[in-house]
This record gives C-alpha cells, structure tokens and sequence, in this order.
C-alpha cells in the first residue's frame, strides 16, 4: 500500500509541479519518505505512525496537509 501512495504522490508531484522527489526507506518497514528539497512527505503504516507519533515530535510545526 505504501508503494503505490508514493507512486501516486510522485507522478502527480511530476505532472503537476514539474518536481522529481527521492524516495527513502522501505514499504515493508512501514515508513517511506518523499524528499523534494523543500518538503518532505512522510508515508508511514499504522503502526509506524503509532511508534513515532510526528505530531507531537513536531507539534511546533505547520501541518499542511493531514491526510489518514
């Protein structure tokens, strides 16, 4: 599932943009991230999400899209 969301984000960012972003980690570790310089998008698994909690790591900073 995690591949295909990054997939999606990436063709879209692409075609939308013009913004080719890297992809780093592993879907089957349950965490993948999108790194396009400026922004960063973090694809996590439930349980991922649960371990790491980012929002309250960063609860200082600008959510700009929340999407679950």
């Amino acid at each position: 599932m995690l591949d295909a969301l990054a997939k999606g984000v990436l063709e879209a960012t692409k075609q939308e943009h013009k913004k080719k972003g890297r992809v780093e980690g592993r879907a089957e570790e349950g965490w993948l991230v999108l790194d396009y310089g400026d922004v960063v998008v973090h694809l996590f698994s439930p349980d991922m999400r649960e371990y790491y909690d980012l929002e309250e790591l960063w609860s200082d900073g600008k959510i700009l899209l929340r999407m679950q």
